[in-house]
């Protein structure tokens, strides 16, 4: 375990490294999820648009997984564990670049934005998935959002692994709960009538 811990800090500072002053502001923005409310204006409009009726079981299963996905990690993990982020991490004072001196709460294990990212990635991958061959680019958006938390200082990277997969399974969840919802409440198609 000490070893893992001791790649932890190591990739963190590895990745952490990757800081220009051109590039500070812009991560510092984009990892604001107000930043993202275009692409969440989007995502809407395309289950809307494609789940007609349905989707607003498709939208409670978003709003389930972001819920899971956040109290797992926020409301469980971070007390339980108790790990410091980076950034206030006193061994790592002067090591972490801190942009803003935006520090983020005290513990950091494991990520929220990873595991609502993710989670939000991974069931409007599953939703549109053989219907538009882009969707897999979703989670490039959950990546970036990932990474600007370790360019922040405030994350390791194994909160983001962690909180990635935490964030998997509660969109693979949130999926499975909306096409129940669809099953016992839904409108049939057209066809179907």
């Amino acid at each position: 375990m000490q070893r893992l811990l001791e790649l932890d800090r190591e990739l963190l500072l590895y990745f952490n490294g990757f800081h220009t002053s051109w590039l500070d502001p812009v991560m510092l923005l984009a990892t604001k999820t107000i930043f993202w409310l275009p692409l969440y204006l989007f995502l809407i409009y395309l289950i809307i648009k494609f789940k007609k009726w349905n989707a607003i079981y498709f939208l409670l299963g978003v709003a389930l997984c972001i819920a899971l996905s956040d109290q797992i990690t926020s409301g469980f993990m971070k007390p339980f564990f108790s790990r410091l982020r980076p950034s206030q991490e006193p061994s790592l004072e002067g090591l972490v670049h801190i942009v803003n001196n935006y520090k983020g709460g005290l513990y950091g294990f494991a990520s929220g934005h990873a595991a609502n990212t993710f989670g939000v990635s991974m069931l409007v991958f599953l939703i549109f998935r053989g219907h538009y061959y882009w969707i897999s680019a979703i989670f490039l958006w959950a990546a970036l959002m990932s990474y600007t938390r370790i360019y922040l200082g405030v994350h390791y990277p194994g909160d983001i692994i962690v909180g990635a997969i935490i964030g998997l399974l509660c969109g693979w969840i949130g999926f499975l709960f909306a096409n129940w919802l669809v099953n016992k409440f839904g409108k049939p198609k057209p066809s179907e009538l």
